[in-house]
């Protein structure tokens, strides 16, 4: 079930052209900057977009500009998780596992998971109540299952959401989910 929903909803946000992801972007960082969590958020965990995710590029570099702290992860493959490095400027970033942009070696500076306030959450398909699949690998369920304390927003595109999705008892929720048209409080 869940990989024919995975499967669906890649090909559902292939089908987005560059400027339409770039558009439907913007009013997604539009709605998250302004919300209240966001805007006193000082240290926040950014995943750095790829392949027609809700685009993120301009979100982390706007933060830097601000002087906000920006986390971004890792990829640790033989332990399957990621690892938080500060990112201090955008080129400190180069092209790693799966082709994800991620701090260079030498640019890594590792931040306790419990030093970040906020969680931008990527996924493939959410749900209207906080489940979301991703891509499959685990490595966002295996962070998300530490993150206690912190806020969990994940941003999709309004072709991204469905009403329900099979949840099992290990699969953690994102608090909020953004979208390019509002904003879905998942709190209980």
């Amino acid at each position: 079930m869940k990989q024919a929903l995975r499967t669906e909803f890649l090909q559902k946000r292939k089908q987005f052209n560059s400027l339409e992801v770039q558009e439907k972007s913007k009013q997604i960082k539009d709605r998250l900057f302004s919300l209240n969590e966001f805007k006193t958020s000082q240290t926040i965990l950014f995943y750095v977009s790829y392949d027609n995710e809700v685009h993120t590029h301009d979100m982390i570099k706007e933060c830097l500009s601000k002087k906000k702290n920006v986390v971004v992860p890792c990829t640790d493959i033989t332990k399957r998780q990621l690892l938080l490095s500060e990112l201090n400027n955008w080129n400190d970033l180069t092209a790693c596992t799966y082709d994800i942009l991620e701090p260079k070696q030498e640019c890594r500076h590792l931040v306790a998971l419990n030093d970040v306030e906020l969680i931008l959450v990527p996924g493939v398909v959410f749900d209207l109540h906080g489940q979301r699949i991703g891509h499959g690998k685990g490595y966002y369920d295996n962070l998300l299952r530490n993150a206690t304390r912190q806020l969990k927003i994940g941003l999709a595109f309004e072709l991204q959401l469905v009403d329900d999705i099979p949840a099992k008892k290990h699969d953690i929720k994102v608090d909020k989910i953004v979208t390019e048209k509002r904003v879905i409080s998942c709190a209980p």
